[in-house]
C-alpha cells in the first residue's frame, strides 16, 4: 500500500467512525482530519470538498455492509437457511445499522449522490434476499415483498434495540421474521 493510498484510507475510515457515531451533518472535515491522523494537504489532495470526502466514507459503508449481507446469503447452504443466516447474523442491535442511521441524517438526504449511495444499498440488499427466497421456491412478486418484510424486521429490529435499550428486542424481531418464513416453507 502506498503513502498516499493510506492517508486516503485513514481519512475514509476515520470519516466512516465519525459519521457512525455522530452523523455526516455534525461531523466537519477538521474532525476527521484529527481523527485520521494525516495532515491538512492530504485531505485537500484526495477530497477536495466535504462532499467527495462524505461520498467515500459513505460508499465505503455501504460496500462494507453489503458484503457482510452477501457473505451470509451466498453462503453454501440451502436458500432458506441462507435466508435465515442473513436475518440471524450477529449484530450489535444496540449501535445500529450504520447505513440506516444515515437515512435520519438530514445532510445525507438533502445530498442527492449521497442519498442515491443509501438508497442504491437497501435496493441491492432487498434484491439479493428476493433472489435467495425465489430460489427457495416463493413465487417472484411475493419473494420481492417477503424481502423487503426481512429488511425492514432487520432495520425496526435495530431501532427497537436503540429505543428500548435492549438487545433482544431486535433477536426477537428476527425471531418472528424467521418463524414467519419457516412456517410458510412448511418448517
Amino acid at each position: 500500500m502506498t503513502r498516499t493510498t493510506d492517508a486516503r484510507d485513514r481519512l475514509v475510515a476515520a470519516a466512516q467512525e465519525l459519521y457512525a457515531a455522530r452523523g455526516v451533518g455534525a461531523t466537519s472535515p477538521r474532525q476527521v482530519l484529527a481523527a485520521s491522523g494525516v495532515g491538512q494537504g492530504s485531505l485537500y489532495h484526495h477530497f477536495p470538498t466535504k462532499h467527495d470526502l462524505t461520498l467515500a466514507a459513505v460508499g465505503a459503508t455501504v460496500e462494507d455492509a453489503l458484503a457482510e449481507s452477501l457473505r451470509a446469503l451466498s453462503a453454501e447452504a440451502p436458500a432458506l437457511d441462507r435466508a435465515l443466516a442473513y436475518l440471524g447474523r450477529p449484530r450489535d442491535a444496540l449501535a445500529g445499522c450504520k447505513v440506516g442511521r444515515l437515512t435520519g441524517d438530514q445532510a445525507v438526504m438533502d445530498d442527492d449522490g449521497v442519498r442515491t449511495v443509501v438508497g442504491t444499498y437497501f435496493t441491492r440488499l432487498v434484491d439479493a434476499v428476493a433472489r435467495v427466497l425465489t430460489e427457495a421456491g416463493v413465487p417472484d412478486a411475493e419473494a420481492r415483498d417477503r424481502a423487503h418484510a426481512a429488511v425492514a424486521v432487520v432495520q425496526g429490529g435495530y431501532v427497537l434495540a436503540r429505543a428500548t435499550g435492549d438487545a433482544d428486542a431486535m433477536r426477537a424481531a428476527v425471531r418472528g421474521m424467521a418463524a414467519l418464513l419457516q412456517a410458510e416453507a412448511g418448517r
